[in-house]
């Protein structure tokens, strides 16, 4: 490669804990977005940390700061390297030192704060990444695009629609795959003009002719003296202050990514995503045996049915269910259901078993003649008999004892109790 020369485990990696995640509340009231638990058996952190290991970046620090408990302990149980290794994760939580007493107020200030202990390591490249994506990518190809390109800074960037790039930020390129432009969810035509991509670009990417805008994936490789000068201010984000601002004084590259990616930002989201896995062929899988995702090993026993209907759904380890219907869903670890039907929901299952519990307490679980359509079930959740968890009447927002409704989708909260009989 011409100009400057790198390895994959030099490059140093940090993942962004995100924010309060508002956005996926409930789901992140008592937790951080990257710890919220998805597919039934891992959490949103494992997706990034998963893809630097299969691409031989071994060398990790986590930003944390918002209910970061859960985060840190599964961060803590999972990933631990050989000791002859140079791989890490490391977290890197919000604190008081003497040279500052604030929260971190943005991705580039999250950054910014640990800029002394990143400095201190090998490597002449930074990949910044966030914690809350759903996608799998082999981060060498980007690396490679950024040295063969001799750039300063390389964006990871996704083809969308007309419709998809209003909620992203969006970005024009010239003719190299150099970006010339940002633009912010460019909502009408005035605002997307200009910004399609050349189809010749598109076809040597592979892409579809349908989606000639480019949005920004919040993937970012730095050369590390450049993301040094570039924090040299009081700028707060990448994505809205920091890049917009560089694009006329640097080189900053495009590497178009022709995957399936799915930022887990909103209830909406979070559920579409799950949705998509259990379609009958579909757009992502964990079932790839050459880049499987890691997780936590719970070391829990497999799965016991006792006359289930199961169609098009997933189904994790633990779970003990008997005469039960299940369509289009998702059911995580140690899940019980007994004479239930769930339709279309992720069920995320229990923390633990709970034997020996008085008859007078609902047990944590589903309990017989209940249904569960359209719906998202918390982890430890006690759901008694009879219960219709359906939202026949379409409300988008609610607030009840024990679930709320965002987007339209019943969310059960965690630990929450739904009596006998309930209908929501």
């Amino acid at each position: 490669m011409p100009g400057r020369r790198s390895e994959s485990g030099d490059v140093i990696v940090i993942i962004l804990g995100g924010g309060r995640g508002a956005r996926l509340g409930p789901l992140t009231f008592r937790r951080s977005k990257p710890a919220v638990p998805i597919a039934g058996r891992y959490r949103l952190i494992d997706i990034p940390i998963s893809n630097a290991i299969h691409s031989g970046m071994e060398r990790m620090f986590v930003l944390t700061q918002f209910n970061t408990v859960s985060l840190h302990r599964h961060i803590g149980r999972t990933y631990k390297f050989d000791p002859f290794s140079k791989g890490f994760v490391q977290i890197l939580a919000a604190q008081q030192t003497p040279l500052g007493e604030r929260w971190y107020e943005g991705t580039a200030d999250a950054v910014r704060q640990n800029l002394e202990i990143i400095s201190e390591f090998r490597g002449d490249l930074v990949l910044v990444l966030s914690g809350d994506h759903l996608y799998r990518m082999d981060y060498r190809w980007l690396m490679n695009d950024h040295l063969e390109n001799n750039a300063d800074v390389t964006l990871a960037v996704l083809p969308c629609s007309q419709a998809e790039i209003a909620g992203f930020g969006a970005v024009r390129v010239d003719d190299s795959g150099r970006i010339v432009e940002f633009r912010e969810k460019p909502a009408d035509a005035a605002a997307r003009a200009g910004m399609e991509v050349a189809h010749e670009l598109l076809e040597k990417s592979g892409c579809d002719q349908d989606r000639p805008y480019l949005a920004s994936m919040g993937i970012y490789l730095f050369t590390k003296q450049v993301l040094v000068d570039c924090l040299e201010n009081e700028l707060r984000d990448f994505g809205k202050d920091i890049l917009p601002a560089e694009v006329d004084r640097r080189r900053v590259q495009a590497h178009i990514f022709g995957g399936y990616w799915r930022d887990i930002g909103t209830v909406q989201a979070f559920y579409d995503a799950h949705m998509d896995m259990v379609r009958p062929n579909p757009p992502f899988s964990f079932y790839d045996p050459e880049w499987p995702f890691y997780t936590h090993p719970r070391y829990l026993p497999g799965a016991r049915l006792n006359h289930v209907n199961f169609t098009r759904s997933i189904l994790a380890e633990g779970s003990r269910i008997c005469d039960s219907t299940i369509e289009d869903s998702i059911i995580g670890v140690r899940t019980i259901l007994h004479g239930a039907t769930i339709r279309r929901s992720l069920v995320m299952g229990a923390d633990y078993y709970a034997p020996g519990e008085p008859a007078s307490v609902t047990p944590v679980g589903v309990g017989p003649g209940s249904v569960i359509e359209n719906a998202i079930v918390d982890k430890n959740a006690r759901i008694g008999h009879n219960v219709s968890i359906a939202n026949e009447d379409g409300v988008q927002e609610a607030n009840g004892p024990g679930w709320v409704i965002r987007e339209g989708v019943v969310i059960v909260t965690k630990d929450a109790v739904i009596p006998d009989g309930t209908k929501i």
